[in-house]
């Protein structure tokens, strides 16, 4: 049963072979007789004979072929097609192109169709040119043989991208595009992705040059399952230097002078690429003067010529110098300065201990904040100059070796201090501004570079004040008095109550012991309460005092009478009582009611004493009116 099965296929497919062999024949002098015009057709025709025809060649076994011969035309025929399967990738001969399509024969039994924009990248295609194809379909609906110019080109790309891969060779693709992050690349109709970072050894900036250009890579990833392909041009780049790396770090020496370009900026400094080897150049060895930023002096991609500085024994890390390769400011610097020379330049640096001024390019002296000013109060330079400021200065000291130099700036102006003693005198009145507080008093500043200190203790003589910001602020103006100078130590004391007189000789007299005033509650504490008296006077209250009559406690804000039971004048001290005022009303109550009770008892005694005098006086008449009184009282019984 099997054999008959396979018999029957075999005969199919002759069958179908024998058709498409006639169908080939058939298109074959359709295509011949196309070429051939009407007339030529009847010029070179002629009638054929119907005794010619051979009506029994069928019978005679077609043309009277022997079995083996026909079996050797069988292969004869067989052997002019090739065998064809669908995904196999075939050279192809273009036989014929159109508008629209490229005719190619595949030495199959019919040519295939390739749409002629797959081949857009040979526009000098022609007749007779053999070009690799895919068999997409051995025959589609119509008995086409479809072929793909475009998906063999893909899957050769893919075969060669893995090779190159493996093998790491170089490839050529052309930059169709730009995209973020790098550009697309073409490998014989593969995109792959080149990242910014794999085009060149040195930063690019503008990635629209490499666009439409062909270059060589190398394949770095490839990911089958999502068809991605990474490729780079750097690697290239980097083995070709390599070579000349290694040369350049054999012969590396301190104190060479080489060519570099500026590869990359900084704000901490340069990287100079060195041919294949990068260094750095740091900011500080860029120029002898201060600079900001290195892009100040230097652009990327400059050609600069640097030396070599330090390295370390491996040769990895290369420290460059710019400045110097040209000489020291110092030794240009004007041999007439000294000590006491005036100069000027400009702030370039400003910080919390003071300033520096450069005089020339790489030249600075420090001029520190005691020197701004003959003032005590300046803290911070840059409440006295920022950077860029023209100053002028007077070199305090100078040593050209160690290439130092400090400068001030109030030795320009005359030392205040030495007049001091004239212009205030112990017991001179003056304005001052406040600058300053701390928890013992208040820095004034009469005039610039004249200050001197209120104590806590002189501001007021009759308020008690725990920090100076309580009774003033800073930059408000005072009248103030000297109490004390000290001009070779710089020292002046002031007070600002002496102004006015001792109010507390005034106020003995007023808040005298036990005398009451009117007062308001300002403050409660745990030990008592501050109390608000007339004239601006503060009473202490302790806590016991603080009692009310109903029991309850005086709050702030109330306002009640209270008693004076202490005042210190030489402690400006003054203790008050309201408990006092009441209870000693109360227990004054009390007495009066004791002695008005007395009274009343004593009264009464005398009445009593009165009545006993009277009964012992009594006569006998009396005693017998009594009994005859006391007979009746019995007879009514």
């Amino acid at each position: 049963m099997a054999k008959k099965q396979v018999a029957e296929k075999e005969l199919k497919a002759k069958e179908a072979e024998l058709q498409d062999t006639k169908g080939r024949v058939k298109e074959t002098f359709e295509s011949e007789a196309d070429s051939l015009s009407i007339d030529e057709i009847k010029s070179s025709s002629r009638q054929a004979d119907p005794a010619d025809f051979d009506w029994d060649a069928d019978d005679k076994i077609f043309g009277n072929y022997s079995q083996a011969e026909r079996e050797k035309l069988e292969q004869l025929y067989a052997g002019t097609f090739n065998s064809v399967e669908k995904g196999e990738i075939i050279a192809g001969t273009v036989v014929t192109i159109n508008n629209k399509d490229v005719v190619l024969n595949i030495g199959f039994k019919s040519d295939g169709l390739v749409p002629l924009n797959e081949f857009r990248d040979m526009p000098e295609l022609k007749k007779g040119d053999v070009v690799d194809v895919f068999v997409e379909q051995r025959e589609d609906a119509n008995g086409q043989l479809v072929l793909s110019r475009k998906r063999a080109k893909t899957q050769r790309s893919w075969e060669m991208i893995n090779e190159a891969l493996e093998n790491d060779t170089i490839i050529n693709g052309f930059v169709k595009s730009r995209t973020k992050g790098g550009l697309i690349v073409d490998i014989m109709g593969v995109e792959a992705f080149l990242p910014g970072s794999q085009i060149d050894i040195k930063p690019i900036r503008d990635y629209d040059i490499y666009v439409g250009k062909t270059m060589e890579f190398k394949v770095v990833k490839i990911n089958h399952e999502f068809k991605n392909v990474v490729v780079s041009h750097k690697v290239l780049i980097e083995d070709d230097l390599e070579s000349q790396k290694v040369e350049i770090v054999s012969k590396l020496e301190k104190g060479q002078v080489l060519e570099g370009t500026v590869k990359n900026i900084t704000d901490f400094g340069v990287f100079i690429d060195l041919g294949g080897v990068d260094g750095l150049l740091h900011i500080t060895d860029i120029s002898w003067g201060r600079i900001e930023h290195p892009k100040e002096v230097l652009s990327l991609d400059e050609k600069v010529n640097v030396v070599v500085l330090d390295f370390d024994d491996e040769k990895k890390r290369i420290a460059l110098g710019l400045k110097q390769l040209t000489a020291h400011p110092w030794e240009s610097l004007d041999t007439e300065l000294a000590i006491g020379s005036k100069v000027k330049g400009k702030i370039v640096t400003v910080a919390d201990y003071g300033a520096f001024l450069e005089i020339i390019p790489g030249v600075e002296g420090l001029i520190h904040v005691s020197e701004m000013s003959w003032s005590q109060n300046l803290r911070n330079p840059q409440e006295f100059m920022k950077i860029g400021d023209e100053v002028e200065a007077v070199v305090l000291t100078l040593d050209r070796e160690e290439r130092k130099m400090s400068l001030g700036i109030k030795q320009l102006t005359p030392d205040p201090w030495e007049k001091a003693a004239e212009k205030y005198p112990v017991g001179s009145k003056h304005k001052a501004v406040v600058k300053n507080m701390t928890n013992f008093g208040v820095f004034v500043e009469i005039e610039e570079g004249i200050d001197g200190l209120i104590h806590i203790s002189d501001l007021s003589w009759s308020k008690k004040i725990n920090h100076p910001n309580e009774f003033t602020k800073v930059g408000e103006e005072l009248d103030v008095i000297v109490l004390e100078l000290d001009a070779e130590n710089r020292k002046l004391s002031l007070g600002h109550k002496q102004l006015e007189e001792n109010p507390w000789d005034t106020f003995e007299t007023i808040f005298t012991l036990d005398s009451i005033h009117e007062g308001t509650v300002t403050k409660v504490t745990d030990k008592g309460a501050l109390v608000a008296l007339p004239y601006g006077v503060e009473g202490f209250v302790p806590t016991k005092h603080l009692a009310k009559e109903d029991g309850t406690s005086l709050k702030v804000d109330d306002v009640a009478e209270f008693r004076i039971i202490e005042f210190n004048k030489d402690s400006k001290r003054i203790v008050v009582s309201h408990a006092r005022i009441w209870e000693e009303a109360k227990a004054e109550a009390v007495a009066e009611e004791r002695a008005t009770k007395k009274k009343e008892a004593k009264a009464a005694d005398n009445a009593v004493k009165k009545v006993k005098d009277s009964v012992e006086k009594s006569t006998l008449g009396d005693l017998d009116v009594l009994a005859q009184l006391k007979a009746d009282l019995e007879a009514k019984k």
